[in-house]
């Protein structure tokens, strides 16, 4: 019997089996894959695709979330290649398809995630583990709402770059996680996803009562922190693990109980 699902793009695909030969060009969907028990499968990643460690040493690189390989990802002869609408670009989508299946997710917000979540389940046959991890999900969900009722609102400015200074805008995965923490994103109305900022402009632009600086892409260093300070109001600046807030898919687990350390250092 034929399965047909839809990915988040909208592209219908049609499998006659399960797939047991996976490529995953995203970090984040690659720690997904594994937590809900894909190991086995899961043959070639990406050079950032850090979570779970061992799989450096298990799993075929296969270059990065952009720049890959083409050829060593042919010799894999997988059917399919997970890939995500915001790392990876659409030429490379195109390039893949002539390879095999290509699934895009497009995850923006809390309940997106849930959804592909519950795609992987129904695509790779693991839908037991995706109603359990979701489970989970929404109980820590439910806590952190009683948890972060009551705390006032915060203007933000969250930072992915330096030189030049980018920060996270709207329609970003980074934004949901910053409102659901009620946190204000002074650039949210900027017409980028990640705008490009000038740090003279910040005070006039917003004055953040708090500056985030992300861990990843780009590593911050105190000298970053002064810089951006100088042009602020007071705002305070706290380092913070990128992952915890870029990173869809089964991260968010972490992500609640991080957010909460968060909100006792500021």
């Amino acid at each position: 019997m034929v399965k047909t699902v839809i990915d988040q793009l909208g592209n219908v695909h049609y499998f006659e089996k399960t797939p047991q030969r996976i490529i995953s060009l995203v970090p984040s969907q690659t720690e997904l894959l594994y937590d809900l028990g894909l190991e086995e499968t899961l043959l070639g990643i990406t050079k950032f695709c850090v979570h779970p460690p061992h799989f450096k040493a298990t799993k075929t690189i296969v270059g990065g979330t952009k720049n890959i390989k083409i050829d060593v990802i042919k010799a894999l002869q997988p059917d399919i290649i997970i890939c995500n609408k915001e790392e990876n670009t659409k030429e490379l989508v195109v390039e893949l398809r002539k390879i095999c299946t290509v699934w895009v997710t497009n995850v923006e917000d809390y309940y997106s995630n849930l959804q592909m979540i519950r795609d992987f389940g129904n695509v790779f046959n693991k839908r037991t583990e995706a109603s359990n991890l979701i489970a989970k999900i929404e109980h820590k969900y439910s806590d952190f709402q009683l948890f972060i009722k009551e705390k006032s609102v915060k203007k933000v400015a969250y930072f992915i770059w330096a030189k030049p200074f980018m920060v996270a805008g709207k329609n970003t995965y980074i934004n949901e996680m910053l409102k659901m923490n009620h946190f204000q994103n002074i650039y949210q109305e900027k017409e980028s996803r990640y705008p490009e900022i000038e740090l003279k402009k910040i005070r006039l632009e917003g004055d953040p009562d708090i500056v985030f600086l992300s861990s990843e892409p780009f590593p911050f260093t105190d000298e970053h922190a002064f810089e951006i300070g100088i042009f602020t109001h007071h705002s305070k600046t706290v380092f913070v693990d990128g992952e915890m807030f870029s990173w869809h898919g089964s991260r968010i687990v972490k992500a609640f109980d991080y957010f909460k350390q968060i909100h006792s250092k500021i």
